[in-house]
């Protein structure tokens, strides 16, 4: 019998562990705690994977004790594992494992090290249970846990202004996204009676097209904020203010994909909601066209790869919201090995360069860091979707399901590619080429963090190829349906990511001068796209500045210190000019003292003479 407790509660210790004992333990036991936790977690998930069960006809199930009752509603803590959650559950575990192994030499130098770890502990506690949890409430916790953590791992350089607000930014943004969450949750209780996920799917199709798009459409609200698209991405390139490894781990290979999780998990009520399902593309393509092109700009070499990893969600996004839910799951997978490559890889050269992340002053690297140049030519190549490696099986199924869907989609995908090449391979050259303009002397990391590098890059040139996810999920999903001339559209996918990359050489290595010259004739609309489209002055400008200055306003001054304050310190001031005339009645003249009591005699003589009149 399998214990599924057991893979989110030993990171959970190695978080109790570090976290209160942390201060006062060595490093070297710190590392043992904190990556042993995850090794463990790693092991008993292939250990599943290795049994050799039939998890499509017989999933995992265990139920632990029921957490809430309420009159018809029984929801348990259940932990349940079918082919979709033990993928997963390995990308999790084993992309989180080699993480913790680089975090042991990236931040070895750094204050609050056992803080840190307990951080990224605690994480992997909260996203398992996400993966793990059998129902939607579970879920839930995991995925609000995650948020959670993601807000401490960002702000970890807390005496930073930037890291703060951004760590702040990235909380209050996925709020947004939680609130549609939520009420989707209410929507389900309301309408099945549960949030058990076997007897939701079970019943779905017996319910209407209008609640299913609208549970479906609060769900995929919920998504935009967790995965980063339009209108809630504006909080992930702000997250690069945390470590490298936050942005492997949380930003790159595992909390954004909970968004794509959620609603692959769901696709019986996305299926049944062709509306929901159509918005689900047209936001993922929109999503992977916009923040492509301003990653083409951008110079930070965290924001570059930042701003792919928004695109490549859309892309996702797109795989889903046209029914190649495996197509969407194998891109999540790919994706995890070459973007979790890339943001290690580029912490490798930011620890080469002495902190330094801005690519105008990198440059001729490869003299000094082979090895870390070596294993980003393999990501790059792989988030390019070159033939063979493992962007290139998952990207070439999601865009032969757009063109089945809508030919129009495919278009737009492949001219994406084509952009993503570009600007991935132009901090390639940016970083690697050329001569040095930096300072200090570059070096190579150590081998704790380049042993994980290595594994990643094997990944990411086989991965593809060596987890089939479409031939693992067989029968979960709708079989995606044949698209005449596929040959010919792997073949412009394939041109498109060439030619990408043909075009950044020529422009970053055969005549670097040319980029100054385009973005010089473009003028403003270069800079426009390099300043982010200005959305988040735009959100400051209808969002967030009315909101505060009308809590100062409203809120504050008129609400709390003219109602609230008002009526607290009129209530005090009256009781004080009441209390000011009582006292003068307290003289201490006893003849004073008996003319009162006369006067009050007489008043109540008075008054009981006028009450029998009355009766009378």
């Amino acid at each position: 019998m399998q214990n599924l407790w057991l893979i989110p509660a030993l990171p959970f210790l190695g978080f109790l562990i570090n976290g209160i004992l942390g201060k006062k333990l060595p490093k070297m036991v710190i590392n043992a705690v904190a990556v042993g936790s995850v090794v463990l977690s790693f092991l008993l998930v292939l250990n599943i994977w290795s049994s050799g069960g039939d998890l499509a006809a017989n999933p995992i199930h265990q139920h632990y004790f029921t957490w809430i009752q309420s009159g018809e509603i029984n929801i348990g803590w259940d932990y349940a594992v079918d082919k979709l959650t033990l993928i997963m559950l390995m990308v999790v575990t084993g992309i989180g494992s080699l993480i913790h192994v680089y975090a042991t030499g990236y931040m070895a130098h750094e204050e609050g090290y056992y803080r840190f770890f307990a951080y990224l502990n605690l994480f992997m506690f909260f996203m398992l249970n996400l993966v793990l949890g059998g129902n939607y409430l579970l879920l839930f916790v995991g995925w609000e846990g995650v948020g959670l953590c993601s807000y401490l791992l960002i702000g970890f350089y807390f005496v930073k202004k930037s890291a703060s607000t951004a760590g702040n930014k990235a909380f209050i943004v996925n709020r947004i996204g939680d609130f549609g969450f939520s009420l989707a949750m209410f929507l389900i209780v309301v309408n099945f009676g549960t949030l058990d996920f076997t007897k939701v799917f079970a019943a779905a199709p017996g319910k209407s097209t209008e609640t299913l798009t609208a549970i479906a459409l609060l769900l995929l609200l919920g998504a935009t904020g967790k995965s980063a698209q339009i209108p809630l991405y504006v909080w992930l390139p702000d997250a690069m203010e945390g470590p490298t490894p936050v942005s492997a781990l949380i930003h790159a290979a595992t909390m954004v994909t909970a968004g794509v999780y959620m609603c692959t998990r769901s696709a019986v009520i996305f299926t049944h909601a062709p509306i929901a399902m159509d918005t689900v593309a047209i936001v993922g393509l929109a999503t992977a066209v916009f923040a492509a092109t301003i990653g083409l700009t951008q110079y930070d070499i965290k924001k570059v790869f930042a701003y792919s990893t928004v695109s490549q969600l859309g892309y996702m996004f797109l795989g889903v919201g046209v029914g190649a839910f495996s197509a969407g799951v194998w891109h999540l997978v790919t994706h995890a090995f070459f973007k979790a490559l890339l943001f290690l890889g580029a912490g490798s050269v930011i620890h080469a360069c002495h902190h330094e992340q801005d690519m105008r002053h990198m440059g001729g690297l490869r003299k000094y860091t082979p090895v870390t140049m070596a294993v980003l030519a393999c990501a790059s190549l792989a988030i390019a979707g070159v033939p063979g490696t493992s962007g290139f099986f998952s990207k070439d199924a999601i865009l032969t399901a757009a063109y089945g869907h809508a030919p129009w989609m495919f278009w737009v995908g492949v001219v994406t590619a084509g952009m993503t090449a570009f600007y991935v391979w132009r901090a390639f050259w940016m970083t690697f080429w050329g001569e040095y303009r930096g300072h200090g002397h570059p070096h190579e990391s150590p081998w704790s963090m380049l042993a994980p590098l290595v594994v990643l890059a094997f990944l990411s040139i086989a991965g593809g190829f060596l987890f089939n996810v479409p031939k693992i999920l067989e029968g979960m999903f709708p079989a995606a349906e044949e698209v005449p001339g596929e040959s010919m559209l792997m073949g412009i996918s394939i041109a498109a990511g060439l030619a990408g990359i043909a075009i950044s050489y020529y422009m970053y290595v055969v005549n670097p001068k040319l980029p100054q010259r385009i973005s010089d004739g473009l003028g403003g609309i270069y800079r426009l796209v390099y300043d982010k489209y200005r959305i988040d002055e735009l959100y400051d400008a209808t969002v967030v500045n009315p909101v505060i200055t009308g809590s100062r306003s409203l809120l504050w001054k008129v609400m709390d210190q003219g109602v609230i304050d008002g009526a607290v310190n009129g209530v005090g001031s009256e009781a004080q000019l009441a209390g000011g005339w009582l006292k003068m009645l307290q003289s201490g003249n006893i003849r004073s003292y008996a003319t009162w009591v006369v006067l009050g005699a007489v008043c109540l003589l008075i008054l009981i003479g006028v009450a029998e009149g009355v009766t009378r």
